[in-house]
């Protein structure tokens, strides 16, 4: 199989597409969680044939794009000062700052104490102590949730966390889950539907009617969930 990257524009939007050539009869267009593009096209079909499909196609390509990143998380700059509300888990925390000889987080009475040697290391202290705790929640929500999946024989994907401006979270063509760092902060239904929600894109790539149909037979209250993701961290 050969694989060429392209871009073709559409208005004023650029499409980035993986072209790849296979025997077969009919070309196919596929657009994947992470946005990404994939045409197969049977060999020696001409690269003007090929764009002339794509451009057929683009509206609903665009359309699929701008589903997948339709929950973009706008959670407001934080100042990391005593008595700035942060997020854990879905619940409200009054920021307070101590200084102490050790580095470390805990939750005490409705608030989230830092404790420091210098105030200027407590965002850095913060987002640590949150990778830490969404490394572990995230691992048990996706065991515990790979078990709605068990018909459908998936493989555990390979879990990534890290920071995203524009996604919750990402499915790979090669089935890696990538989730945002930040969704530690939302409830824990909102991050089991996020993990739902990459776990079906396993099964189908696209938002399809097929799609939806298993997401709310794994999570009956998805729309709930997604209400709530979105308006607690906007």
């Amino acid at each position: 199989m050969i694989e060429h990257i392209h871009t073709i524009k559409y208005g004023s939007v650029l499409i980035d597409y993986d072209l790849s050539f296979q025997e077969r009869k009919n070309l196919t267009i596929k657009v994947y969680p992470d946005c990404s593009v994939k045409i197969i096209a049977p060999y020696d079909t001409p690269l003007q044939k090929i764009e002339k499909q794509i451009k057929k196609k683009a509206p609903w390509i665009i359309k699929q794009q701008r589903e997948f990143l339709s929950y973009q998380p706008l959670t407001p700059p934080r100042l990391y000062v005593n008595g700035e509300t942060h997020l854990y888990l879905g619940r409200q925390y009054k920021l307070r700052i101590e200084r102490g000889n050790k580095s470390e987080v805990k939750l005490f009475r409705g608030r989230i104490i830092v404790f420091c040697k210098e105030e200027n290391s407590v965002k850095e202290i913060l987002n640590k102590w949150y990778r830490e705790k969404a490394v572990v929640h995230f691992e048990e929500v996706l065991n515990k949730t790979l078990l709605l999946f068990k018909k459908y024989d998936i493989i555990k994907p390979e879990l990534h966390i890290r920071s995203m401006e524009k996604r919750w979270g990402s499915c790979t063509p090669n089935g890696k889950i990538i989730l945002n760092s930040e969704l530690i902060k939302a409830p824990k239904g909102s991050i089991e539907y996020v993990i739902v929600h990459e776990l079906c894109h396993l099964i189908y790539y696209n938002h399809t009617k097929a799609f939806y149909d298993l997401q709310e037979s794994i999570m009956l209250d998805w729309k709930k969930w997604k209400e709530r993701l979105e308006n607690i961290l906007s």
